[in-house]
């Protein structure tokens, strides 16, 4: 039974809400790590939402092809959401660098296709983009301290490229109607998380030594490069803020959400170390190193902060703890 205390939690956490009896809000990527967080936060705060989840490929539960517009317009139809949360893409900046014609296809396309149904058959629904700070790419390092939604995009890799074109087109889709917020997140991990991800990658490894798996040696690449770094469960508040909020939507509704800080990847898996109690050997793998580094990247979230009332909340030390616990538990059921 929800308490007095858990409504202004709530409360807090969402802000002013509207309509809430009346929200029905379609996700796409429902499926993945962020997706799942996603609808936990829904299901767990905002239970009398309708939430229409979608995934994207075979296997999934709802699969719809961003590439079919027919079929994208026959779920809007459908659906008729009030807001629509895009995070399907093809996310890992690894998985775009080795099949670039996909990830554009997917990932820009895909998102026109999308945003087209909405305009033409759910008008007034929000169109709740999440893009990537890796669309800034080389004004990271022309700009001193965290950088703001002002500063250029610029992008150094392929996934930054289709991030940055399809966050483009989405802006210039809002000036002919579309009701669009932007975010640009920036590193977010949590458990779940693919080890693919660095953070999720060094968590396994130190699972893995803890289960007497592997030898007490992690292997690493770069670890001097710096990070703005969140709680994924922070980052999906600020997408359901966006998605349910009677917040303004438009041209210049573009979001950095960030922690403002930046931290070297080094300290990070020294954390995890700590955490571990035990000593561990750090060996750099020449194989982990990527093209195109960029050595601090950190965003100003006071755009956010102002107009969504949102603000990270999770400590990163639980962050790391929790995602560790994951990959233990993980271990311990191989």
């Amino acid at each position: 039974m929800p308490t007095r205390r858990d409504a202004g939690e709530r409360k807090a956490l969402f802000g002013n809400m509207v309509g809430t009896l009346t929200h029905r809000i379609l996700i796409t990527g429902a499926s993945g790590f962020v997706g799942t967080a996603l609808l936990q936060l829904l299901e767990r705060e905002h239970g009398s939402c309708e939430v229409f989840a979608f995934g994207h490929g075979e296997g999934q539960q709802n699969p719809v092809d961003l590439l079919d517009q027919a079929a994208l317009d026959t779920a809007v139809q459908k659906v008729q959401p009030t807001a629509l949360i895009h995070l399907a893409a093809v996310a890992a900046p690894s998985d775009a660098r080795n099949a670039p014609r996909h990830a554009w296809d997917v990932n820009v396309t895909g998102t026109m296709n999308l945003a087209e149904s909405v305009m033409r058959h759910a008008p007034e629904a929000r169109f709740v983009y999440v893009g990537s700070s890796e669309a800034y790419g080389a004004s990271f390092q022309s700009v001193a301290g965290p950088v703001t939604e002002n500063v250029p995009l610029r992008p150094m890799n392929v996934y930054g490229a289709t991030k940055a074109a399809a966050d483009l087109m989405i802006g210039q889709m809002s000036y002919d109607g579309l009701r669009a917020i932007r975010f640009r997140p920036f590193n977010h991990t949590g458990p779940g998380q693919s080890d693919t991800y660095v953070v999720s990658d060094f968590a396994r490894q130190v699972a893995e030594i803890l289960s007497g798996k592997r030898e007490p040696v992690i292997h690493v690449g770069n670890l001097e490069a710096e990070r703005d770094f969140l709680d994924v469960r922070d980052v999906v508040r600020a997408y359901a803020i966006a998605a349910i909020q009677d917040a303004e939507t438009g041209p210049d509704c573009v979001y950095n959400i960030a922690s403002g800080r930046a931290r070297k990847i080094r300290a990070i898996l020294d954390a995890l170390i700590v955490q571990s109690g035990i000593d561990i050997e750090v060996r750099t793998d020449p194989q982990r190193l990527r093209p195109n580094e960029i050595p601090v990247a950190c965003g100003d979230v006071s755009k956010a902060h102002e107009r969504l009332n949102w603000a990270p909340l999770v400590p990163f030390e639980q962050t790391l703890a929790d995602v560790l616990g994951y990959w233990r538990r993980n271990c311990s059921s191989r």
